[in-house]
């Protein structure tokens, strides 16, 4: 397949030509409020776990750490840990203008009529590791513009937009309609086309499609960072084939996804159902998305969700607003959601791709915002007992995308991680410096400097020995309003 790159500057709204797609209305204009807070607010931030040498995957672990936190009372007493103040350590801001990595974009041709597009950064970093991030539903590459402007400065870093989504939506109706309106929406013909007769949006799609984008383009195996509907492809795909992955973390990754049968898997039950997520759109199946589409792709619905998952109203959502405005206006998207609606679950499930990954020492690390509204702490603590070695980090008050509410944590907590397992355990990983740490956990608080303003960021480590309190306190801290207390 041949690969197309372009270099361009990310603080623009991509191009797609006015032949691809027409615009309707205005939308694009319109801007989210951001409501300065009066004071600096406080994150916090929890980490879970020992960590493992790469070429160690069975060993019992090596416990690592950075210095300096305070600790909350109320937080040991949970845990059971002896309440300590030790002094606070800065974590770098994001870099900017020409301190920031350049992003470059191309389109790969995986198919005929199937273009994949995606960015990458810091490719002059030849011996650095190779780092893939993988995109939640409804948004794409832009979404992870801060970790390759950041990470690209010494990785090397690639994102893509998942088939029926972003800028990987197809350039040509699957199912022309020989019916002439204004409101045109693709897919809602009578006959697919040849290119398009099995094509369904599904994630056994999307971790196929992953799985040659790696050996395609990236051509090596890579450490894969998913957030929501990413980290379930990424965990699928990490337990499907494991000799392109070095590495897995999961940032609020969705726990399931579909809800019709597999027909590899259920032959029988899937052919209850009468449609699968194929092209064209049966008649019912068209009125249904219509109705559907015109609510969730209206600018004030978008407003409200954005609202909804990002627990700092402060951070700057403008160009994550714009653009998946943008993608709305595709006409291939109402079709392509309705596709993905349809689509059957994975062959496997989130609970056996965990088991894959640890039985074939595939190293996980979890990274979840506390105040997601969608994926609870309780997901990322189920994870966690599952695979106890894995370091679990609970941010707040982020919510369903820390990545782009809190990047200089994630971003922090990443090239800890990444270091700690290509130096197969001789670099620390954060947060973990005291044996009885790894198994009983810690609070801490780190600060970070954006735009000027100085944040506080508080760190709390679970330990392996996951309790009912731990539980407890994760429930208590995201459901009881002002439950947690921090001392200085």
């Amino acid at each position: 397949m041949e690969v197309v790159s372009c270099s361009h500057s990310c603080s623009a709204l991509h191009q797609t030509p006015a032949s691809a797609w027409r615009l309707r209305g205005s939308a694009l204009g319109l801007g989210l409020g951001h409501a300065k807070p009066s004071r600096p607010r406080r994150y916090a931030v929890m980490c879970v776990g020992t960590t493992r040498g790469a070429s160690n995957p069975g060993g019992s672990g090596k416990v690592h750490a950075a210095q300096g936190f305070h600790v909350s009372d109320v937080d040991a007493a949970l845990q059971a840990i002896p309440s300590r103040k030790v002094e606070e350590v800065e974590i770098q801001g994001l870099p900017e203008g020409p301190d920031s990595s350049p992003i470059s974009t191309g389109f790969w041709e995986w198919k005929p009529k199937l273009t994949v597009y995606y960015e990458r950064s810091g490719v002059e970093n030849s011996k650095a590791p190779a780092v893939l991030f993988l995109p939640g539903f409804g948004v794409g590459t832009f979404h992870f513009e801060k970790q390759l402007r950041d990470l690209g400065r010494d990785h090397r870093v690639w994102t893509m937009d998942f088939l029926g989504q972003g800028m990987s939506l197809p350039g040509e109706d699957p199912a022309p309609s020989s019916i002439v309106s204004e409101e045109v929406f693709w897919g809602f013909g009578q006959d697919s086309q040849p290119w398009a007769e099995e094509l369904v949006y599904s994630v056994d799609l999307w971790q196929n499609q992953v799985q040659h984008f790696i050996e395609e383009v990236i051509r090596e195996p890579v450490y894969i960072v998913g957030n929501s509907l990413g980290g379930f492809v990424a965990l699928y795909f990490a337990a499907s084939s494991p000799h392109l992955v070095k590495g897995v973390t999961l940032l609020n990754a969705t726990p399931f996804w579909g809800f019709f049968p597999n027909p590899a898997t259920s032959p029988r039950l899937s052919k209850i159902f009468p449609w699968a997520g194929t092209f064209p759109l049966p008649s019912f199946v068209r009125k249904l998305t219509e109705a559907v589409w015109q609510k969730i792709s209206d600018p004030k619905s978008i407003q409200d969700i954005l609202k909804q998952v990002y627990a700092d109203h402060s951070t700057n959502v403008d160009k994550v607003f714009s653009r998946i405005v943008e993608i709305t206006q595709h006409p291939a998207a109402a079709a392509s959601f309705a596709s993905i609606m349809f689509a059957p679950r994975g062959q496997i499930s989130f609970q056996e791709a965990i088991s894959r990954c640890q039985s074939q020492g595939v190293p996980l690390s979890l990274m979840y915002g506390r105040e997601d509204p969608w994926i609870r702490p309780f997901w990322g603590i189920k994870v966690k007992q599952q695979v106890p070695e894995a370091p679990y980090y609970e941010i707040s008050p982020a919510g369903h995308c820390p990545h782009d509410e809190v990047p200089e944590v994630i971003n922090y907590l990443l090239r800890g991680w990444l270091k700690n397992l290509e130096s197969e355990g001789s670099i620390d990983l954060p947060f973990l410096e005291e044996p009885s740490y790894a198994e009983h956990g810690v609070s801490r608080e780190l600060e970070f400097v954006r735009e000027g303003s100085r944040k506080s960021v508080s760190v709390r480590l679970y330990g392996t020995k996951i309790s009912l309190w731990s539980q407890l306190s994760s429930f208590l801290n995201t459901h009881v309003p002002n439950s947690r207390v921090v001392l200085r």
